[in-house]
């Protein structure tokens, strides 16, 4: 009784192969419906293939806060960024960090890729500041400043009419000793405490007596930059907006309706961006021209209420707020009433100006200023070309495994090689899609990833050959063999791939950017190998089995007995072999 036991296999071990072949077909044939009816025929392709942009932004400190660059406004800012690109439409972006102080954003090439490079480094600080004095945007020579006089206020009264409407295209034709008495007599007024103090309400303590050290320097220093400040040169209006803190006076240049530059003096900010919840491009109704309508949050309406109904108070150019955006003021509206909910930044705007403006304002501002430390390119011809040689090297690879195959295993090699064209299969259509799917997009890196499990493949191949060549080695027929080497083999390839997965999943976890795309395609092939040989190797290796050509073990088989050290017939042989032993055991 104990033969029969031996010699029996589970049940339905050879019997049902058609069932496995069959489940791996119809995956197939969903998965090529599925890329069809997606309208995603082949796999979208990254930067380093299709061609793009890649910018490197490196962090800079801000006054009076050097521990500002650090591991949480870092990835604040990367959360920024992105959702900015992504809100203009750019698909596939990509923004991570590279280091403690640099941010990587890839840009694909295609619409809006463009107008996403021009945001991606804009830091949005925005601040709402009390406008003091405002001129022509021209550097002017400083002159002494004389006594008060009657002409000199009529000086002063002509150049406020001149700035009360901020929309006229006429210049304020203040000279230089009218300009440098307006910044020292602002630094001199009463100027409310900032709303966003901590009392909440409106103080009436002056600023410092100029007459001390300390005023007067400051009141000079502000002086000397308002009157030498060349709005139209750009490295001044950057200068100029640069290491201001948002509780001190500034000087900042603007552009009129008319798109003449001006510059302005500022009060300490009393709103920033942080106090806007919503904001959008639309058309002014009475104007025709393009706005940004903002809304505020809760605290934010409290404090833009503060702040306009003290300024519907005061006359031109003291009515007005400006609004500053990195520095630069985009515009300084009059107030002629108390306002609270929402306020529109009106200007010379295109529909794009103010969408972007819109866009930026609506993500929020970074909590760090960038500055742009390089800017790569990839044309769409070099991603080809790259392209084009990552598929020529995973062709060469894969011939030189079916020579291989063919040279050594010979017949046995079409079960191979039909297992690498539905492992292919399986791998395109799941990249094709997982592009609309989760965004997947086919870099080099991920080719070079494909281009491995090749190898991974085809050594699963090989385990589970040799596990059967064993079989008949030790004098079992073919269709015996395959299902005896199959438990073994099953054993040594799974362990294999989890021992792959988990490198590739670990490398998937620990790394960014392109690595992460080969990570991922050799954990996916991974998987897709153990699929391919548990529903297809096994199966078709069951039903060849039963074939004469491979059964008989013909020489072109890679199954041949006497190739592989047994002589047949095998079993006949083993009996002769242990019949002598018996009649002296006995």
């Amino acid at each position: 009784m104990a033969a029969p036991n031996r010699g029996r296999r589970p049940a339905g071990a050879q019997g049902r192969p058609g069932r496995a072949l069959g489940l791996i077909l119809i995956a197939m044939i969903a998965l090529t419906g599925g890329m069809f009816w997606a309208g995603q025929l082949t796999p979208r392709l990254g930067i380093d293939l299709a061609g793009g942009t890649t910018i490197t932004l490196k962090a800079k400190s801000e006054p009076g806060k050097p521990d500002a660059v650090n591991e949480t406004n870092m990835n604040t800012a990367v959360s920024i960024i992105e959702r900015r690109v992504n809100g203009l439409g750019v698909s596939e972006a990509e923004v991570q960090t590279q280091g403690k102080e640099n941010i990587i954003v890839n840009i694909p090439k295609g619409t809006n890729s463009q107008q996403a490079r021009e945001q991606v480094g804009t830091t949005a600080q925005l601040y709402f500041r009390p406008v003091l004095t405002v001129a022509a945007g021209t550097p002017t020579s400083p002159q002494p400043t004389p006594s008060a006089s009657a002409s000199g206020k009529g000086k002063d009264k002509a150049k406020d009419k001149q700035t009360a409407d901020p929309a006229s295209s006429g210049k304020p034709t203040a000279t230089p000793t009218t300009q440098g008495r307006a910044v020292s007599d602002a630094l001199k007024a009463p100027t409310p405490t900032p709303s966003g103090s901590a009392s909440g309400k409106p103080s009436t303590t002056p600023k410092p007596d100029p007459s001390a050290s300390g005023g007067t320097a400051a009141a000079d220093k502000l002086q000397k930059q308002f009157l030498a400040l060349n709005c139209t040169s750009k490295t001044a209006r950057v200068a100029a907006g640069e290491n201001v803190k948002p509780s001190d006076p500034a000087v900042a240049c603007g552009k009129d309706s008319a798109g003449q530059w001006e510059k302005y003096v500022l009060g300490p900010a009393e709103v920033n961006g942080k106090d806007v919840d919503d904001a959008k491009a639309t058309i002014d109704q009475r104007t025709g021209q393009w706005i940004v309508q903002m809304d505020f949050t809760s605290g934010g309406s409290k404090k833009f209420e503060k702040i306009t109904s003290r300024l519907s108070q005061q006359q031109p150019p003291m009515n007005q707020f400006a609004i500053v955006l990195d520095g630069e003021v985009v515009s300084a509206p009059s107030v002629r009433t108390t306002l609270s909910a929402n306020a529109e930044i009106s200007g010379s705007f295109t529909q794009q100006s103010a969408q972007d403006l819109g866009n930026i304002l609506s993500y929020g501002a970074l909590p760090l200023s960038f500055e742009e430390q390089s800017v790569t390119t990839v044309t769409a011809a070099l991603g080809g070309e790259q392209l084009k040689a990552g598929l020529i090297a995973g062709a060469i690879g894969l011939a030189l495994v079916i020579i291989y195959l063919v040279a050594y295993y010979r017949g046995l090699a079409l079960v191979a090689i039909l297992s690498l064209i539905v492992s292919a299969i399986l791998t395109y259509t799941i990249m094709a899609l997982l592009g609309p799917g989760i965004g997947f997009a086919l870099n080099l890196p991920a080719v070079c990833g494909a281009i491995v499990a090749i190898g991974i493949t085809a050594d699963s191949f090989i385990v589970y050959f040799e596990r059967i060549r064993d079989e008949i080695r030790e004098g079992r027929t073919l269709r015996p063999a395959v299902e005896r080497a199959w438990p073994r083999a099953r054993r040594t390839i799974l362990v294999s791939d989890f021992v792959s997965f988990l490198a590739a999943a670990v490398l998937f976890i620990v790394t960014v950017g392109k690595v992460q795309g080969f990570a991922f395609t050799l954990g996916l092939t991974t998987v897709l190998d153990v699929v391919v040989v548990f529903l297809f190797t096994k199966p078709i290796m069951t039903l060849l089995a039963r074939r004469k050509f491979f059964a008989d073990g013909h020489p072109w088989s890679g199954l041949d007995p006497k190739r592989l050290g047994a002589k047949p017939p095998l079993r006949r042989s083993r009996r002769v072999s242990s019949a002598p032993t018996d009649p002296k055991e006995a």
